[in-house]
């Protein structure tokens, strides 16, 4: 899927950038919060007890650079490994992937090795990818030390954080470092869409601000 670009015009005829459309996809062990960041990210929500995915779930927000306002298609997929041959269907043409783990939980990292290996060997050569050690509110039970996992990621060219749903930490973050790292111009892009002429923002709650480009 390529990025689409489009000039957007305010009311009063000055130019507002660009929008660029994504596909991100969502990857790591079941129950490592994957659903809850999405969830975190798109609508400033946390639920405790979150149900597994089945398949996979399809959420759309928008990030706003200084000239361009980045809008994430996301796929959150399911964690199960009964569900694992569908991967490739979600991560096919996708433009970037965070793959996340358990801090508390080490074969939860060990697995996100794999699916690293896996998207480097099949993914789309140019894709964006974080790795994300979620649960960092619970860093008492900690298993993956910070500098064991950012030393993996430094060694593999990944994008970086530890992030908590619960709290809030670092998900907003991750989401605007990979909306940083991806190219605004694509010069094979189609020509703006039909209805490409405005930006909608999902409406947000938990300090997450609706309008767009008035914050992270």
């Amino acid at each position: 899927m390529a990025a689409r670009g489009a000039s957007v015009q305010r009311p009063n005829g000055a130019s507002q950038g660009k929008i660029c459309q994504f596909k991100l996809v969502l990857l790591g062990e079941s129950a490592v919060g994957k659903s809850s960041l999405v969830l975190r990210f798109v609508k400033g929500q946390f639920h405790e007890y979150q149900e597994s995915t089945i398949g996979a779930a399809f959420l759309t927000q928008t990030v706003c650079l200084d000239d361009t306002t980045v809008k994430f298609e996301i796929w959150d997929t399911a964690g199960q490994e009964r569900y694992h041959s569908l991967a490739p269907m979600y991560y096919r043409g996708a433009q970037a992937a965070i793959i996340v783990y358990d801090i508390t939980n080490q074969d939860t990292f060990n697995r996100a090795k794999s699916w690293v290996k896996e998207l480097q060997r099949q993914a789309n050569p140019n894709i964006v990818i974080a790795l994300s050690g979620n649960k960092a509110d619970l860093a008492n039970k900690r298993m993956v030390e910070y500098e064991e996992a950012q030393a993996y990621a430094e060694e593999n060219g990944l994008l970086f954080m530890e992030t908590s749903a619960k709290t809030a930490m670092n998900v907003n973050d991750i989401f605007l470092a990979i909306a940083k790292k991806l190219p605004k111009t694509d010069p094979g892009a189609r020509g703006p869409q039909q209805g490409a002429g405005t930006v909608q923002v999902n409406e947000s709650q938990g300090g997450q601000k609706s309008g767009c480009c008035g914050g992270k």
